[in-house]
């Protein structure tokens, strides 16, 4: 069983109040969690976001769109040195790829064959470097290495336990769904993803888990087969 994780940026930066920078015991403790399901033998490919440092087009007003996509970019490679860090740190063997040629000779460029060769050797691959193609979402990024990997499913952490038919902060009546089509996501826009990722998860038959990234033993129950937040099935 292969599976691939989206992580948000956010997500790295554990308690820092101001969701900036890496929250160096939290991305342990994380590590430690996605560690535990690796050694049951579940092949692991990563793609981590960057807006703990730059939400590319998002972040500024001021600063060209083509230019801060590129700096978000970068901030996902500053993750993804930091899960290949951590990682190896935790006795677990990482390989990191980019798809911007910025972290050589940590990383090398983006090669769906030398990732999956990778983790039949039991490596664990992060991915960093999104598409290395501007306008391109994190998102984008994981429905394509998926594909690479032959995952049998994107597990999205987020800080929420599902997928809900409405906004569960603004509305205390939202009802999160156990399971949910991904037409029904796509006709429904319930935003789990950009829209152009779903289509790619929907063409290539690849499943979608959305579940809580403080749940302790959560990845475990999903790959034991228990439920676990909310999965969009194809």
């Amino acid at each position: 069983m292969n599976i691939l994780i989206k992580l948000s940026g956010e997500s790295l930066a554990g308690s820092n109040a101001d969701h900036r920078g890496i929250d160096d015991e939290y991305v342990d403790m994380i590590t430690k969690r996605i560690k535990k399901v690796h050694d049951m033998g579940v092949g692991i490919g990563i793609v981590p976001g960057g807006g703990n440092f730059m939400r590319g087009g998002r972040t500024s007003k001021v600063i060209t769109r083509e230019v801060a996509d590129y700096m978000g970019m970068l901030g996902t490679v500053m993750n993804g040195l930091a899960l290949y860090d951590f990682f190896n740190r935790n006795d677990c063997p990482a390989y990191l790829q980019s798809g911007l040629h910025t972290a050589a000779p940590m990383a090398e460029d983006l090669d769906s064959a030398k990732a999956l060769e990778a983790i039949r050797e039991g490596k664990i691959v992060v991915f960093s470097g999104g598409t290395g193609k501007p306008g391109c979402s994190t998102d984008t990024a994981s429905a394509g290495r998926a594909k690479d990997i032959g995952a049998d499913m994107i597990v999205k952490l987020t800080n929420v336990d599902g997928v809900y038919d409405k906004d569960p902060d603004e509305y205390p009546d939202a009802v999160m769904y156990d399971k949910v089509s991904i037409d029904e996501v796509i006709s429904k826009e319930l935003g789990i993803m950009d829209l152009g990722a779903i289509k790619m998860c929907k063409d290539d038959k690849i499943d979608i888990v959305v579940m809580n990234i403080n749940d302790e033993e959560g990845l475990t129950k999903l790959v034991k087969g228990e439920k676990v937040g909310t999965r969009v099935y194809n």
